[in-house]
């Protein structure tokens, strides 16, 4: 009897080193599944709150027909024009302008929209363009006073005129200008 009491014993203080490492384990993957249910929480429910948001902003948005806001996953349109090359508005002098624009829509359905226009935009790059003078184009003020000339002048023959601060074609931006 002796001798079944002596493994049961050796059994008995083998048992608690496997304990303490199946108790370790299993902590660690309760703290590891406690973290990632929490990130998970956080990041549903911010993301079910923007949703909640998005559902009665669609149907204010169909009533008003533009929509304030884009939504922030779809990047916008970059539509690139043909450089323009014109002559300036400089007094005693002759001088050129070669000038590269690209214009950001709101997506392809409104690029698609301004290149039925793109006629009349051209001659009225051209002629927003030659109205100036070296200095105007070579400063920064006058860089951002021709940008938004050139963008009311867009919104203004596409129709496309802001609506409550709202427009789809956004922004002209410029790839390049030079000046001799």
């Amino acid at each position: 009897m002796a001798k079944a009491e002596a493994p049961a014993a050796a059994a008995g203080e083998a048992a608690p080193p496997k304990s303490k490492k199946l108790l370790i384990i299993i902590v660690a993957l309760v703290v590891l599944l406690a973290g990632g249910g929490a990130a998970a929480f956080f990041l549903l429910r911010g993301a079910s709150h923007d949703e909640e948001g998005a559902d009665e902003a669609p149907a204010k948005a169909e009533k008003a027909k533009p929509k304030k806001k884009k939504e922030a996953e779809a990047p916008p349109t970059f539509m690139p024009l043909d450089a323009v090359v014109v002559n300036l508005a400089d007094p005693g002098s002759t001088r050129y302008a070669q000038v590269g624009i690209t214009l950001q829509v709101e997506d392809a359905k409104t690029a698609e929209e301004v290149k039925k226009y793109m006629p009349a935009i051209r001659n009225g790059i051209l002629m927003q363009i030659s109205r100036r003078t070296a200095d105007e184009l070579l400063s920064a003020e006058g860089k951002e006073k021709l940008a938004a000339d050139i963008l009311k002048l867009i919104q203004e023959t596409t129709g496309m005129e802001p609506y409550k601060g709202y427009s789809p074609v956004e922004a002209v931006l410029f790839s390049s200008i030079i000046v001799q």
